[in-house]
């Protein structure tokens, strides 16, 4: 493609800065063709939501053969979010353990990463009972790596922060809409209801959608990529984001639109967490299987209000093509929705 194309990749930074690193990044890995600006490829890649990500092409050195990187530009306003910095480490961490694609290189507003030469799912993948089973038994491996930190739970202090930005970026308007003034009554409660009892924490993706997740179509083996919300959490609320993520298809006309019609029913959902605690050779009783269902069900709640506020923020901070309010009104309305059922009833029964 012709240098026209690189224009796709401007953006805090400038184009020189980027085909500076790219440059640098192809002489490490030992071509020199990035020079001549007209031999890259640039591919943009669909579906992601906080950046925007491409594919970068360039000939090898002998010519024959494409070298393939991912270059990723941060999303506007999202050190909201988390910081960067601190997921950079977290990114480092998780390639040394062999879980993730190696970081090559960064630049002001974005980096470059090793491409995974493997398949992103696709929304149908999720349902699919053999690569769900796959998903539940790397889910496992990934919830007990060691990484730099306390080991103790970040999702309620998190949402507090959230709830905070939320507060001073939206229009009074949207304040009311979205109830705002309340949220802090709500996230008080359901984290004193849903932290009674023993709770196994661990190392959680924490956005488990199927945009994060690669297969090797010959090996069939998977990776988890993308841990810009990655932290230690109750292994529980990472099962519930995953399954609340089977609700999405962000490669469809109405990327926003939720269908809950497509929620994981309980067997399923059983199914999954009985091949996640059987994955390390040891078989769970019935009665850890049911504890982790139900907590898992429960922390959908939790799931809820924390992309619910992540959406109403990015409404107001983020310009990628996506109806962010209308998500955040879908996923406050299943939080009211489902908590009188899920906190004021018996837990579910195998």
């Amino acid at each position: 493609m012709a240098v026209k194309t690189i224009e796709l990749l401007k953006g805090s930074a400038s184009i020189e800065e980027i085909i500076e690193v790219l440059t640098t990044v192809a002489s490490d890995l030992g071509d020199d063709v990035v020079d001549d600006l007209s031999t890259l490829q640039v591919i943009p890649l669909k579906g992601a939501m906080t950046n925007e990500v491409f594919q970068v092409n360039w000939p090898t050195k002998n010519g024959d053969d494409l070298r393939k990187v991912l270059v990723r530009l941060y999303g506007d306003g999202v050190e909201i979010f988390f910081d960067r910095e601190e997921e950079i480490r977290t990114f480092e961490c998780v390639s040394e353990h062999g879980q993730g694609p190696r970081l090559l290189g960064r630049f002001t507003c974005g980096r470059v990463e090793e491409f995974i030469h493997a398949r992103t799912l696709l929304a149908a993948d999720l349902r699919d009972p053999d690569i769900s089973a796959l998903i539940a038994s790397k889910m496992r491996e990934f919830h007990n790596l060691h990484m730099p930190g306390a080991e103790k739970v970040q999702i309620w202090e998190r949402m507090r922060k959230w709830l905070g930005e939320a507060k001073s970026l939206c229009s009074p308007k949207d304040a009311t809409f979205f109830g705002l003034e309340n949220l802090d009554e709500e996230i008080n409660s359901l984290e004193k209801k849903l932290s009674e009892g023993y709770q196994e924490i661990g190392f959680c993706h924490n956005d488990l959608q199927y945009g994060n997740i690669m297969m090797d179509e010959e090996t069939r083996s998977l990776t988890i990529i993308d841990y810009e919300y990655a932290s230690y959490n109750p292994i529980a609320y990472d099962l519930a984001n995953h399954f609340c993520e089977m609700v999405a298809d962000y490669h469809s006309d109405t990327p926003h639109v939720l269908d809950y019609s497509k929620y994981p029913g309980l067997e399923e959902r059983q199914r999954f967490i009985r091949i996640y605690l059987s994955s390390q050779g040891k078989k769970p009783n019935n009665a850890k299987v049911i504890q982790l269902v139900n907590a898992a069900e429960k922390y959908t709640l939790a799931n809820h209000l924390f992309w619910g506020l992540w959406g109403l923020i990015s409404s107001y901070v983020n310009k990628i093509d996506f109806d962010y309010k209308e998500y955040a009104r879908q996923r406050f309305q299943q939080y009211w929705l489902r908590k009188p059922t899920l906190l004021d009833t018996q837990s579910i029964q195998l």
